[in-house]
Protein backbone atom coordinates (compact mmCIF):
# COMPACT_ATOMS: atom_id res chain seq x y z
CA UNK A 1 0.00 0.00 0.00
CA UNK A 2 2.80 2.42 0.56
CA UNK A 3 4.56 1.68 -2.41
CA UNK A 4 1.71 2.21 -4.19
CA UNK A 5 1.08 5.69 -2.52
CA UNK A 6 4.48 6.27 -3.10
CA UNK A 7 4.39 5.55 -6.89
CA UNK A 8 1.22 7.81 -7.48
CA UNK A 9 2.93 10.44 -5.32
CA UNK A 10 5.88 10.11 -7.69
CA UNK A 11 3.44 10.61 -11.06
CA UNK A 12 1.36 13.85 -9.41
CA UNK A 13 5.20 15.27 -8.39
CA UNK A 14 6.21 14.55 -12.69
CA UNK A 15 3.41 16.05 -14.04
CA UNK A 16 2.78 19.00 -11.51
CA UNK A 17 6.26 19.63 -12.33
CA UNK A 18 5.84 19.69 -16.13
CA UNK A 19 3.21 22.21 -15.84
CA UNK A 20 5.61 24.21 -13.99
CA UNK A 21 8.19 23.81 -17.05
CA UNK A 22 5.57 23.99 -19.32
CA UNK A 23 4.25 27.69 -18.08
CA UNK A 24 7.66 28.96 -18.40
CA UNK A 25 8.46 27.93 -21.67
CA UNK A 26 5.21 29.56 -22.78
CA UNK A 27 5.44 32.34 -20.76
CA UNK A 28 9.65 33.45 -22.15
CA UNK A 29 8.31 32.47 -25.92
CA UNK A 30 4.78 34.94 -25.60
CA UNK A 31 6.18 37.43 -24.04
CA UNK A 32 9.65 37.67 -24.66
CA UNK A 33 10.64 36.24 -28.52
CA UNK A 34 7.35 36.37 -30.36
CA UNK A 35 7.27 40.42 -30.12
CA UNK A 36 10.59 40.55 -31.52
CA UNK A 37 9.84 38.32 -34.59
CA UNK A 38 13.21 36.11 -33.03
CA UNK A 39 13.69 32.89 -34.74
CA UNK A 40 14.28 29.63 -32.92
CA UNK A 41 14.09 25.67 -33.45
CA UNK A 42 11.78 23.44 -32.48
CA UNK A 43 8.14 22.97 -33.83
CA UNK A 44 6.98 26.29 -31.74
CA UNK A 45 10.22 27.45 -34.02
CA UNK A 46 8.27 26.24 -36.73
CA UNK A 47 4.60 27.63 -35.51
CA UNK A 48 6.26 31.10 -34.83
CA UNK A 49 7.64 30.82 -38.62
CA UNK A 50 4.21 30.69 -39.77
CA UNK A 51 2.56 32.82 -37.65
CA UNK A 52 5.23 35.64 -38.50
CA UNK A 53 4.00 34.89 -42.56
CA UNK A 54 0.33 34.02 -42.29
CA UNK A 55 -0.29 35.53 -38.25
CA UNK A 56 -2.32 31.84 -38.06
CA UNK A 57 -2.01 31.45 -34.06
CA UNK A 58 1.09 30.24 -32.79
CA UNK A 59 -1.28 26.97 -30.57
CA UNK A 60 -2.99 25.86 -33.70
CA UNK A 61 0.08 25.39 -35.69
CA UNK A 62 1.60 23.57 -32.63
CA UNK A 63 -0.80 21.29 -32.02
CA UNK A 64 -1.59 20.16 -35.30
CA UNK A 65 2.10 19.49 -36.02
CA UNK A 66 2.44 17.70 -33.09
CA UNK A 67 -0.83 15.53 -33.60
CA UNK A 68 1.56 13.93 -36.58
CA UNK A 69 4.40 13.36 -34.75
CA UNK A 70 2.90 11.82 -31.46
CA UNK A 71 1.22 9.03 -33.46
CA UNK A 72 4.35 7.89 -35.10
CA UNK A 73 6.11 8.08 -32.36
CA UNK A 74 3.59 6.26 -29.66
CA UNK A 75 5.58 2.41 -30.70
CA UNK A 76 9.09 3.22 -29.80
CA UNK A 77 8.29 6.05 -26.58
CA UNK A 78 5.75 3.28 -25.20
CA UNK A 79 2.38 4.93 -23.04
CA UNK A 80 3.87 6.55 -20.30
CA UNK A 81 6.04 8.44 -22.13
CA UNK A 82 3.20 9.56 -24.88
CA UNK A 83 0.88 10.04 -22.13
CA UNK A 84 2.69 12.50 -20.75
CA UNK A 85 3.71 14.14 -23.98
CA UNK A 86 0.26 14.29 -25.40
CA UNK A 87 -0.92 15.94 -22.20
CA UNK A 88 2.05 18.70 -22.07
CA UNK A 89 1.35 19.11 -26.00
CA UNK A 90 -2.55 20.03 -25.15
CA UNK A 91 -1.16 22.05 -22.03
CA UNK A 92 1.39 24.12 -23.83
CA UNK A 93 -1.11 24.72 -26.69
CA UNK A 94 -3.51 26.36 -23.75
CA UNK A 95 -0.40 28.41 -22.47
CA UNK A 96 0.35 29.84 -25.80
CA UNK A 97 -2.72 30.75 -27.15
CA UNK A 98 -3.91 32.40 -23.72
CA UNK A 99 -0.66 34.35 -23.23
CA UNK A 100 -0.73 35.20 -26.65
CA UNK A 101 -4.09 36.89 -26.11
CA UNK A 102 -3.02 38.68 -23.09
CA UNK A 103 0.03 40.40 -25.03
CA UNK A 104 -1.91 41.13 -28.30
CA UNK A 105 -2.55 44.81 -28.50
CA UNK A 106 -5.96 46.20 -30.03
CA UNK A 107 -4.19 46.75 -33.26
CA UNK A 108 -2.95 43.25 -33.57
CA UNK A 109 0.13 43.61 -32.91
CA UNK A 110 2.37 41.98 -29.75
CA UNK A 111 3.21 44.12 -26.81
CA UNK A 112 7.31 44.27 -26.49
CA UNK A 113 7.96 43.98 -23.02
CA UNK A 114 11.30 45.32 -22.90
CA UNK A 115 10.49 48.08 -25.67
CA UNK A 116 11.78 49.02 -28.90
CA UNK A 117 14.90 48.11 -30.29
CA UNK A 118 16.06 45.31 -27.32
CA UNK A 119 15.59 42.07 -29.73
CA UNK A 120 18.92 40.60 -28.14
CA UNK A 121 18.49 41.08 -24.52
CA UNK A 122 15.17 40.03 -25.33
CA UNK A 123 16.51 36.81 -26.84
CA UNK A 124 19.01 36.06 -23.89
CA UNK A 125 16.08 36.67 -21.14
CA UNK A 126 13.91 34.41 -23.58
CA UNK A 127 16.27 31.66 -24.12
CA UNK A 128 17.35 31.23 -20.50
CA UNK A 129 13.37 30.75 -19.52
CA UNK A 130 12.78 28.48 -22.09
CA UNK A 131 16.23 26.17 -21.75
CA UNK A 132 15.50 25.52 -17.96
CA UNK A 133 11.77 25.07 -18.88
CA UNK A 134 12.20 22.46 -21.33
CA UNK A 135 14.88 20.55 -18.29
CA UNK A 136 12.49 21.11 -16.07
CA UNK A 137 10.42 18.80 -17.84
CA UNK A 138 12.49 16.35 -18.94
CA UNK A 139 14.37 16.21 -16.04
CA UNK A 140 10.70 14.79 -14.64
CA UNK A 141 10.27 12.26 -17.76
CA UNK A 142 8.43 14.82 -19.75
CA UNK A 143 8.50 16.80 -22.75
CA UNK A 144 6.80 19.55 -24.89
CA UNK A 145 6.65 17.47 -27.73
CA UNK A 146 7.69 18.27 -31.32
CA UNK A 147 11.36 17.87 -32.19
CA UNK A 148 11.81 16.93 -28.49
CA UNK A 149 10.17 13.61 -29.27
CA UNK A 150 12.74 12.80 -31.81
CA UNK A 151 15.56 14.00 -29.30
CA UNK A 152 13.88 11.83 -26.54
CA UNK A 153 13.99 9.16 -29.02
CA UNK A 154 17.56 9.22 -29.36
CA UNK A 155 18.51 9.45 -25.76
CA UNK A 156 16.25 6.29 -25.40
CA UNK A 157 19.09 4.44 -27.14
CA UNK A 158 22.48 6.36 -27.65
CA UNK A 159 23.88 8.10 -24.68
CA UNK A 160 23.79 12.03 -26.28
CA UNK A 161 22.62 14.66 -24.85
CA UNK A 162 19.26 15.93 -25.51
CA UNK A 163 21.08 19.51 -26.46
CA UNK A 164 23.29 17.85 -29.04
CA UNK A 165 20.32 15.82 -30.48
CA UNK A 166 18.50 19.28 -31.08
CA UNK A 167 20.76 21.52 -32.77
CA UNK A 168 20.90 19.92 -35.95
CA UNK A 169 17.03 20.04 -36.22
CA UNK A 170 16.62 23.51 -34.85
CA UNK A 171 19.52 24.60 -37.03
CA UNK A 172 17.34 23.88 -40.31
CA UNK A 173 14.32 25.30 -39.03
CA UNK A 174 15.63 28.42 -38.30
CA UNK A 175 18.03 28.90 -42.28
CA UNK A 176 14.02 27.97 -43.40
CA UNK A 177 12.62 31.64 -42.03
CA UNK A 178 15.35 33.05 -44.74
CA UNK A 179 12.69 33.41 -47.51
CA UNK A 180 10.08 35.17 -45.02
CA UNK A 181 12.26 37.95 -43.27
CA UNK A 182 15.14 37.54 -46.09
CA UNK A 183 17.75 39.29 -43.36
CA UNK A 184 20.72 37.05 -42.54
CA UNK A 185 20.50 38.77 -39.01
CA UNK A 186 17.12 37.12 -38.47
CA UNK A 187 19.41 33.68 -39.35
CA UNK A 188 22.33 35.16 -36.76
CA UNK A 189 19.56 35.70 -34.10
CA UNK A 190 18.42 32.37 -34.64
CA UNK A 191 21.28 30.07 -34.33
CA UNK A 192 22.02 32.62 -30.78
CA UNK A 193 18.53 31.13 -29.29
CA UNK A 194 19.73 28.01 -30.47
CA UNK A 195 23.18 27.81 -28.24
CA UNK A 196 21.96 29.91 -25.46
CA UNK A 197 18.81 27.67 -24.72
CA UNK A 198 20.75 24.19 -25.35
CA UNK A 199 23.70 25.43 -23.13
CA UNK A 200 21.15 26.23 -20.47
CA UNK A 201 19.22 22.43 -21.14
CA UNK A 202 22.52 21.10 -20.69
CA UNK A 203 23.85 22.59 -17.72
CA UNK A 204 20.84 22.22 -15.76
CA UNK A 205 20.32 18.02 -16.67
CA UNK A 206 24.18 17.79 -15.60
CA UNK A 207 23.86 19.45 -12.46
CA UNK A 208 20.77 17.70 -11.63
CA UNK A 209 22.70 14.26 -12.51
CA UNK A 210 25.90 15.14 -11.68
CA UNK A 211 27.52 12.83 -8.73
CA UNK A 212 30.28 13.23 -6.18
CA UNK A 213 32.60 10.52 -4.58
CA UNK A 214 33.25 10.56 -0.71
CA UNK A 215 36.53 9.04 0.77
CA UNK A 216 36.40 8.69 4.48
CA UNK A 217 39.10 8.06 6.94
CA UNK A 218 37.87 8.23 10.46
CA UNK A 219 37.76 6.06 13.70
CA UNK A 220 34.26 6.23 14.13
CA UNK A 221 33.34 4.79 10.27
CA UNK A 222 31.04 2.59 11.54
CA UNK A 223 29.11 5.21 13.08
CA UNK A 224 29.47 7.16 9.86
CA UNK A 225 28.63 4.40 7.61
CA UNK A 226 25.55 3.29 9.53
CA UNK A 227 23.87 6.98 9.87
CA UNK A 228 24.52 7.86 6.06
CA UNK A 229 23.60 3.77 4.83
CA UNK A 230 19.85 3.71 6.98
CA UNK A 231 19.61 7.70 7.50
CA UNK A 232 20.01 8.49 4.14
CA UNK A 233 19.63 4.90 2.11
CA UNK A 234 22.78 5.59 0.44
CA UNK A 235 25.53 2.64 -0.51
CA UNK A 236 28.62 2.37 1.33
CA UNK A 237 31.74 0.33 0.18
CA UNK A 238 34.24 -0.76 3.28
CA UNK A 239 38.17 -0.63 1.68
CA UNK A 240 40.95 -1.82 3.72
CA UNK A 241 43.19 0.53 4.35
CA UNK A 242 46.82 1.09 5.53
CA UNK A 243 49.00 4.14 6.86
CA UNK A 244 52.36 4.37 5.31
CA UNK A 245 53.57 6.29 8.05
CA UNK A 246 51.81 5.03 10.80
CA UNK A 247 51.59 1.52 9.43
CA UNK A 248 48.31 1.48 11.17
CA UNK A 249 44.97 -0.70 9.24
CA UNK A 250 42.04 1.21 9.20
CA UNK A 251 39.01 1.18 6.97
CA UNK A 252 38.27 3.83 4.53
CA UNK A 253 34.24 4.90 3.61
CA UNK A 254 34.11 5.18 -0.31
CA UNK A 255 30.83 6.55 -0.96
CA UNK A 256 28.64 7.48 -4.49
CA UNK A 257 26.37 9.57 -4.62
CA UNK A 258 24.48 12.69 -5.85
CA UNK A 259 25.96 16.22 -5.39
CA UNK A 260 22.69 17.20 -4.20
CA UNK A 261 22.85 14.77 -1.11
CA UNK A 262 27.05 16.53 -0.29
CA UNK A 263 25.98 18.75 2.56
CA UNK A 264 23.66 15.95 4.49
CA UNK A 265 26.41 13.49 4.22
CA UNK A 266 29.40 16.61 5.53
CA UNK A 267 26.89 17.06 8.07
CA UNK A 268 27.12 13.22 9.51
CA UNK A 269 30.32 13.64 9.08
CA UNK A 270 30.74 16.14 11.04
CA UNK A 271 28.26 15.56 13.89
CA UNK A 272 30.22 12.23 14.54
CA UNK A 273 33.33 12.99 13.75
CA UNK A 274 34.48 16.44 13.30
CA UNK A 275 38.66 15.29 12.93
CA UNK A 276 37.42 12.66 10.36
CA UNK A 277 39.36 12.81 6.82
CA UNK A 278 37.63 13.78 3.74
CA UNK A 279 37.73 13.68 0.06
CA UNK A 280 35.36 14.42 -1.98
CA UNK A 281 35.75 14.29 -5.73
CA UNK A 282 33.74 15.41 -9.01
CA UNK A 283 33.12 12.20 -11.13
CA UNK A 284 32.11 11.71 -14.76
CA UNK A 285 29.60 9.83 -14.90
CA UNK A 286 27.88 6.82 -12.37
CA UNK A 287 25.88 3.94 -13.77
CA UNK A 288 23.71 1.43 -12.57
CA UNK A 289 21.29 0.98 -9.87
CA UNK A 290 19.97 4.38 -8.52
CA UNK A 291 22.01 6.46 -10.70
CA UNK A 292 22.34 6.50 -15.03
CA UNK A 293 21.59 3.82 -17.20
CA UNK A 294 24.41 2.60 -19.59
CA UNK A 295 22.69 3.98 -22.96
CA UNK A 296 25.18 1.56 -25.45
CA UNK A 297 24.46 -0.19 -28.57
CA UNK A 298 24.74 -4.14 -28.78
CA UNK A 299 28.00 -5.39 -31.12
CA UNK A 300 25.63 -7.06 -33.72
CA UNK A 301 27.73 -10.26 -34.67
CA UNK A 302 28.57 -10.14 -38.51
CA UNK A 303 26.75 -12.95 -40.76
CA UNK A 304 28.52 -15.92 -40.65
CA UNK A 305 30.29 -15.60 -37.61
CA UNK A 306 30.46 -17.65 -34.49
CA UNK A 307 31.31 -18.00 -31.17
CA UNK A 308 34.11 -19.54 -29.66
CA UNK A 309 34.33 -21.19 -26.52
CA UNK A 310 37.34 -21.11 -24.32
CA UNK A 311 38.65 -24.25 -22.77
Amino acid sequence: MRNSLTSVWKIVEDYVYILIGLALYAFAWTVFLIPYEIVSGGVTGIAAIIYYASKIPVGITYVSINIVLLVVALKILGWRFMTRTAFAVLALTAMLTFIQELVTLPDGSLYQILGPGQEFMSLVIGCCFTGTGLAICFLHNGSTGGVDIIAAIINKYRNISLGRALIFIDFMIILSSFPIFHDWRKIVMGLCTMVIENVVLDYIMNARRESVQFMIFSKKWREIADAIGNGMNNGITILDGHGWYTGNEMKVLCILAKKRKSVEIFRIINAIDPNAFVSQSAVIGVYGEGFDKIKVSKKKRKEGEQLTRVH
